[in-house]
This record gives C-alpha cells, sequence and structure tokens, in this order.
C-alpha cells in the first residue's frame, strides 16, 4: 500500500530562478561595497559656509613623565582639578612618548575613565 504524496512531483526550475535573480542582487551590492565610493558630480554653491574648528584637549606624556595640557605643564596632584575644567564631551587626543612609563599612561587614563570622558583618541605614528 503506497500513499501518494503531492510533493513527488515538486518543480524546483522557479526556485532556481529565484536564487539566480538573488545572487545577482547579492553580487551588484557587493561591488558598491567593495569600491566604497558611488561617484557623484556635486552642485557649486555660491555662499560658503566657515565652519568652526572643532576644540579638543591634547594631552601629552614626555618621557620622564611629565604631562602637559596643550603647551601647558600641569602638576601630577593638579591634573585632575585641570581634566575637569573642561566638558566631557571634549575630543581628547593621548600623546606619550614610548619611553614614558606606563604607568603614566595608566594614570591618566583612570582619570578620564573615572569621570566619564567619551571622546578619546591614542596618537601614534605609523
Amino acid at each position: 500500500m503506497r500513499r501518494s504524496s503531492k510533493f513527488e512531483s515538486i518543480n524546483v526550475v522557479p526556485f532556481i530562478d529565484i536564487m539566480l535573480v538573488l545572487f545577482v542582487i547579492v553580487l551588484t551590492t557587493a561591488s558598491f561595497i567593495q569600491t566604497g565610493v558611488i561617484k557623484v558630480d556635486l552642485p557649486t554653491g555660491s555662499t560658503k559656509v566657515k565652519e568652526k574648528p572643532k576644540k579638543e584637549l591634547a594631552i601629552s606624556i614626555k618621557s620622564n613623565g611629565d604631562v602637559f595640557f596643550g603647551k601647558i605643564k600641569i602638576d601630577h596632584d593638579k591634573v585632575e582639578e585641570e581634566l575637569l575644567k573642561h566638558n566631557k564631551k571634549t575630543p581628547i587626543q593621548l600623546y606619550s612618548d614610548k619611553n614614558a612609563k606606563f604607568e603614566s599612561f595608566v594614570f591618566i587614563l583612570d582619570l578620564l575613565k573615572k569621570h566619564e570622558f567619551e571622546d578619546l583618541g591614542i596618537v601614534t605614528k605609523k
């Protein structure tokens, strides 16, 4: 006694057609992502907008452990006080001499984390 099944005669050709169309769409999209740029000829405007320079704080650690905010030397016991004068959303660029003690670097990172500074960049050379 054999039961007849309605799935015995499934036609897979439409399924293959759909899969090929999806495959072409994926390949086309992948080529745009790979190049990363879609070239567009932009129009020119008559007004010029001056951007305000972004205010950022540069913290430098010298090889002897001295800490500078911009070009101003800050004593270790006043670093936290000076840091709190800046907004927490201020971008901070941290420069550390390769011969500086790691302890100085961690000291600054701990202060930044403690006071929840968000925008931090550690500058290195290529």
